[in-house]
């Protein structure tokens, strides 16, 4: 079992940063790969990118690659989603999500998720 917990979001001006940390118990935690999603308000729930167990390999979807960067510490049981450059079309809930498999986009294959956190841009 792992349970996984959000937080870091907030509101920010276009253009600015912030940091998603996910923040996961349970010993097997090393074991998952984590993904990241967005689900913003009518749309359907987005994958965003993914870090491999260890740390050693990243995914990312077109549309943030070169902004977003995912990062984990297994010693401290947390993986990070550094967000820049952002744009009102980032605003949406953010979740992180555990999965066994690498790398997977669908939602289908991660088994754990966390409730999300908010992430509002302003134009």
């Amino acid at each position: 079992q792992v349970q996984l917990v959000e937080s870091g979001g907030g509101l920010v001006q276009a253009g600015g940063s912030l940091r998603l940390s996910c923040a996961a118990s349970g010993r097997t935690f090393s074991s998952y790969a984590v993904g990241w999603f967005r689900q913003a308000p009518g749309k359907e729930r987005e994958f965003l990118g993914a870090i491999s167990w260890r740390g050693e390999s990243t995914y990312y979807i077109d549309s943030v690659k070169g902004r977003f960067t995912i990062s984990r510490d297994n010693a401290e049981n947390t993986v990070s989603l550094q967000m820049n450059s952002l744009k009102p079309d980032d605003t949406a809930v953010y979740y992180c999500a555990a999965s066994q498999g690498w790398p997977y986009e669908a939602a289908a294959y991660y088994d754990y998720w966390g409730q999300g956190t908010q992430v509002t841009v302003s134009s």
